[in-house]
């Protein structure tokens, strides 16, 4: 009878236990910021087009029929096609001013820089720009010119390169080759292009992360939506920073805390700052990207633009190896939502627990001349060592200083780790002690 009346008192605790617990999992599903697909409203659906087999291009089998910029409904894999249009550097021929650095695990930094990037965007007929041109042009046919003039540190003064990027299919390999010059030894270099998946030394990303990928060579997958307040964390030694004010073109100090992750114009803030986003998977295709390092990708995209606020990759065990973040800001605005492009952006390459970021300032379009261009934006140019504009400028850098302990150069207030967010879509990202623990570095 004794051990009778125990059991009926543990039964009693449990069943006590079970029905508090269901009031708590009813709030936290009313307090979390993320909805997979099946929790969508009617209304949110709308807008999104379940089908995974679509018609497609009567000429380019690879993409979708629907002219782009596409309308709603929309499918993942269009989402992945609008997402081309935000690359590191914009789709529109212009200049801006680029500051970049890394940051080791022992705190150290590495590789600080900052250059002025020309970028030439050869005309298209009927007014077509940005990703739309590119998808009309044929594999192997230029997307781009970029004409990069190195400022600092000291020692780059004078360096300069030319990338150009091309448009790519399985017939078409190669992305980018670059040509540099070296004010030392006065000579232009053709580089060899770099690996897919080889990362710049003493950095984070790879040349998929600097360039951006395609989205044919992806299966996508809609996961559900979420709601972005946070994206590049500032540290509490960095409270402002430096930038240059596109109404008045006058450099102005920013409070840190309070740059948006769409600048400030962006329309469609919530009442509580946040963004709401699709958060999109997309797996690697086998026939065109065998054995790829990153096989599964999953992004956070700004419902009205598809700008990618953050991004997630794993690596072909499953396990989370590398995140992005980003803030935009509304550098063209006669594109209207195509306009916005990266202000800053910060890698975190975690297993060898190394960030980079880049901050891009002062940008101005430029309707290049054709014969202008032609002279600019060639290899042999950059002998001459002409600086074309000297007003473009940036103040964001992180600036070095060096530790008394061992003399070595290290950050001051360098960017933190990006948030992990162990909590959003458990059910469909990796949890384990492998990603607590990189929700723990990252605070």
């Amino acid at each position: 009878m004794r051990h009778r009346a125990v059991r009926l008192v543990a039964l009693s605790v449990l069943a006590a236990l079970l029905a508090a617990d269901r009031p708590v999992a009813a709030q936290e599903t009313a307090r979390r910021s993320w909805k997979t697909l099946d929790e969508l409203s009617a209304q949110e659906l709308q807008v999104i087009d379940r089908a995974t087999a679509t018609p497609r291009h009567p000429e380019v089998p690879y993409l979708p029929a629907e002219p782009y910029p596409f309308t709603p409904p929309y499918t993942a894999e269009e989402m992945g096609y609008r997402l081309m249009e935000y690359n590191p550097r914009p789709r529109w021929s212009g200049v801006v001013a680029n500051s970049w650095a890394s940051i080791g695990d022992t705190g150290v930094l590495l590789n600080p820089g900052k250059s002025i990037t020309f970028v030439y965007y050869s005309p298209s007929d009927r007014g077509i720009t940005g990703v739309q041109a590119e998808f009309r042009l044929k594999p192997g046919e230029e997307v781009y010119r970029s004409l990069s003039q190195g400022v600092a540190p000291p020692a780059a003064e004078g360096s300069q390169w030319i990338a150009i990027h091309y448009r790519t299919d399985k017939s078409f390999h190669k992305k980018e080759e670059r040509f540099r010059y070296s004010s030392s030894i006065r000579r232009v270099r053709h580089q060899v292009p770099r690996r897919r998946q080889s990362r710049f030394p003493n950095m984070a990303l790879t040349p998929d992360d600097s360039y951006g990928r395609d989205a044919w060579e992806f299966r996508w997958r809609i996961l559900g939506t979420d709601v972005v307040h946070e994206t590049i964390r500032f540290p509490h030694t960095r409270p402002t920073i430096t930038l240059r004010d596109l109404d008045t073109n006058e450099f102005r100090q920013y409070q840190t805390k309070a740059l948006k992750p769409l600048g400030e114009s962006y329309p469609h803030y919530r009442a509580d700052g946040g963004v709401e986003a699709y958060v999109v998977e997309a797996v690697a295709r086998e026939d065109w990207l065998p054995n790829y390092y990153v096989p599964r990708l999953i992004f956070w995209l700004d419902k009205h633009t598809f700008f990618p606020l953050r991004v997630e990759q794993y690596g072909p065990d499953g396990k989370l190896i590398h995140i992005e973040v980003r803030m935009a800001e509304l550098f063209n605005p006669a594109l209207g939502e195509h306009g916005y492009g990266t202000r800053f952006i910060v890698h975190w390459h975690i297993p060898g627990d190394i960030m980079s970021y880049m901050c891009n300032d002062s940008h101005k379009v430029i309707d290049w001349d054709e014969r202008e261009a032609a002279i600019y934006f060639n290899p042999d140019f950059m002998r001459r060592q002409w600086y074309l504009d000297t007003s473009i400028k940036s103040q964001a850098e992180v600036r070095c200083r060096t530790s008394g302990r061992a003399g070595f150069p290290t950050s001051g207030p360098y960017t933190c780790r990006p948030p992990c967010r162990p909590s959003c879509t458990p059910r469909i990202r990796p949890t384990g002690w492998f990603f607590r623990e990189t929700a723990r570095l990252s605070r």
